[in-house]
């Protein structure tokens, strides 16, 4: 099977239309029926597979980086009386469990990433919704700022995945709708149970949008709502940077960009990420004005694209090793230029990598961090992948050159879903060790026996016992339940108090990975299975 194309570009999108005329600029649904992700089905009445969601996410952060004038974005469609019917039915029914997953994880995170970028970058977002609001589509609407819905008589919002499909609205969905709208519950369940949902004045009297406007004064009202958007922005974002093409080569073997190599041993079922340091000191102003990516930027880029690749192209796979590698000091003054940098684009890059450390903690990977060579670089920013990481191995040798080094990039801005850090995630509850490690880091490189002894290594063991004691664990964990592992994974990763994005990567994720596999919504009878034929479902009554 070829490997999937996270990256795309707008003069290659076949699903959005992506235009900017000033502060603002307008994201239009126009969805090509003919071109799915896969052959095998069609994608009418504005329905979306990953396809559409690759194209929906590049769009936000091209929209992050290379058009700071922008304030506002208004999402809505080309189709008159359908703004978004919600995610491909027959996509769905065709698709493996693993990839129905990890299709929906994707869908989160995009949604996730356009609320950030306008709690985090002054990029605001209206739903213009002038149609039929369905499903994956309302989910989007959700995730934007504000939502207008037409009142046609016709046009409505709905959740209608329980009774039509047996499942329930997967991406966010739930979670938005009381936690984010605050939508009664009582009047929450009612919507989620009625198939062809809620329209005109009792959509907006409970709070599913902001307002209902009439056709004639449609335009008007959704380029004021924009407007008004627009100016209620005060982050400043900028320089623009242009987002190159990473052209990673992809062989059977290893994926490789320039900061970034995953290689796999597929009989063995794992994994080994690397990932490079900068080899200079960066000022990201001066080298975004060169035409070229700050090294800060562009590997953590890379290691988005990696970790996508090995969620939907490599099933297989559930035990990595992360490596880094590099001289010692460059990614520590590369942490500290970015947070000094008054510029919106250093804010800019740190909120990418603080996303991309998300996307590497809601993996369904095992991963093991492993400093074993003098020129190993678990520094700053890439010590949060060994922080992030369900272990932890260092060799400790003679001369004390293994070790790792902290900086400013642990000091709490590269928060996790649960709003806490890394390291308040290791060490939960104590906070006067943590302030006791900053200052050991900041005093100099930790080597690995001291790492070990202060919490930061899981395991320091010398030359002689470290790698066959590496070898061991990575076995054994390659010879457990990948079902286990997963739900024993995101239930330690996630330390501390619940938020809306753990309960859509934690407790609604996990729903829906279950509904998925029972016969209610799968089997041979179940209403997913039997979507669009004349037969109806036959459940199995009892309740689990």
């Amino acid at each position: 099977m070829d490997p999937t194309q996270f990256e795309t570009h707008p003069s290659r999108y076949k699903h959005w239309k992506l235009t900017v005329s000033g502060d603002t600029a307008r994201l239009v649904m126009a969805v090509d029926a003919d071109h799915p992700h896969r052959p095998g089905y069609e994608l009418k009445l504005n329905s979306y597979d990953l396809s559409v969601d690759i194209e929906l996410a590049d769009a936000i952060q091209r929209l992050r980086f290379e058009h700071p004038e922008v304030k506002a974005v208004v999402i809505t469609a080309e189709l008159d009386k359908v703004f978004c019917s919600g995610a491909n039915i027959y996509m769905l029914g065709l698709s493996t469990h693993s990839f129905k997953v990890n299709f929906c994880k994707f869908t989160n995170e995009t949604r996730l990433y356009l609320e950030d970028a306008s709690t985090s970058s002054g990029l605001g977002s209206l739903a213009a919704c002038k149609g039929t609001t369905a499903g994956g589509g309302y989910e989007l609407a959700l995730a934007c700022d504000e939502t207008v819905l037409v009142d046609d008589g016709n046009s409505a919002v709905s959740f209608p995945e329980t009774p039509l499909l047996a499942v329930l609205p997967g991406t966010g969905g739930l979670t938005r709708l009381v936690d984010k709208r605050k939508v009664r519950r009582d009047r929450a369940d009612v919507f989620c149970t009625t198939a062809e949902g809620i329209k005109g004045k009792r959509a907006k009297d409970w709070g599913l949008v902001e307002d209902v406007v009439s056709r004639s004064k449609w335009d008007e009202t959704v380029a004021t709502r924009a407007k008004a958007l627009a100016a209620k922005q005060t982050v400043v974002r900028g320089p623009a940077i242009e987002l190159k093409a990473l052209n990673p080569k992809v062989t059977a073997t290893a994926i490789e960009y320039a900061n970034v190599k995953v290689t796999f041993d597929r009989a063995a079922r794992t994994a080994n990420l690397l990932v490079l340091a900068p080899e200079r000191t960066e000022d990201v102003e001066k080298v975004a004005a060169s035409g070229t990516e700050p090294w800060a930027l562009r590997a953590f880029r890379e290691l988005d694209d990696a970790l996508l690749h090995l969620r939907f192209d490599h099933p297989d796979i559930g035990m990595v090793t992360v490596r880094t590698k590099g001289s010692p000091g460059l990614v520590k003054a590369c942490d500290e230029q970015l947070a000094k940098s008054t510029s919106g684009l250093a804010r800019e890059i740190r909120h990418f990598q603080r996303r991309v450390l998300k996307r590497y903690d809601n993996t369904a990977r095992s991963f093991y961090a492993v400093a074993d060579a003098p020129d190993s670089c678990f520094e700053g920013v890439l010590l949060e992948l060994a922080l992030g990481a369900d272990r932890f191995y260092m060799r400790m040798d003679g001369d004390e050159k293994i070790g790792v080094a902290t900086s400013v990039a642990n000091e709490g801005f590269f928060t996790m879903s649960t709003g806490l850090s890394r390291l308040d995630a290791r060490f939960y509850g104590e906070p006067a060790r943590i302030a006791k490690l900053l200052a050991r880091g900041a005093d100099g490189a930790i080597p690995s026996e001291e790492a070990e002894q202060l919490g930061l290594a899981t395991v320091a063991a010398d030359d002689i016992d470290f790698a066959d004691e590496l070898r061991i664990a990575v076995e054994e964990r390659a010879s457990l339940s990948p079902d286990a592992l997963t739900g024993m994974e995101q239930s330690l990763r996630f330390v501390g108090p619940e938020t809306l994005e753990t309960k859509i990567f934690g407790r609604l994720s996990a729903w829906q990975n279950w509904i998925f596999t029972r016969a209610n919504s799968t089997g041979e009878q179940g209403a997913l299975t039997l979507y669009g034929q004349p037969e109806r479902p036959q459940f199995q009554w009892k309740r689990t």
